[in-house]
């Protein structure tokens, strides 16, 4: 798939992809993953096993990530560059999402 349109079809992600993809900052098995995302969201996103297994397999096929073994024959999964830059890229929307709320926020309030 051509970089602008893997691009295209990630940017903006789901919560759910960003968060698989911020919890691959290290290696991690999808039940890892899954504690993962529950820990760093205080309980409010848990993923279930179905939706982590479907996104990660997709996410393989588009090259954001790969998969191996461990010593215990669990699969691994690990970030690719390609992956890095689809994050790179929607940590800067964000940013620019969250600098532009809070700059126009007082107008939502009384």
């Amino acid at each position: 798939m051509k970089q602008a349109k893997l691009f295209k079809s990630y940017i903006p992600m789901t919560e759910t992809a960003f968060y698989i993809l911020l919890s691959l900052a290290e290696p991690r098995h999808g039940y890892g993953i899954i504690k993962h995302v529950e820990t760093i969201t205080n309980g409010r996103i848990r993923l279930g096993s179905g939706t982590v297994y479907g996104t990660l397999m997709k996410m393989q096929r588009d090259g954001l990530i790969i998969v191996y073994a461990d010593e215990k024959r669990k699969k691994i999964y690990e970030i690719t560059d390609t992956g890095r830059q689809v994050m790179q890229t929607e940590i800067a929307r964000l940013k620019e999402l969250h600098a532009n709320a809070m700059n126009f926020e007082g107008e939502f309030y009384d």
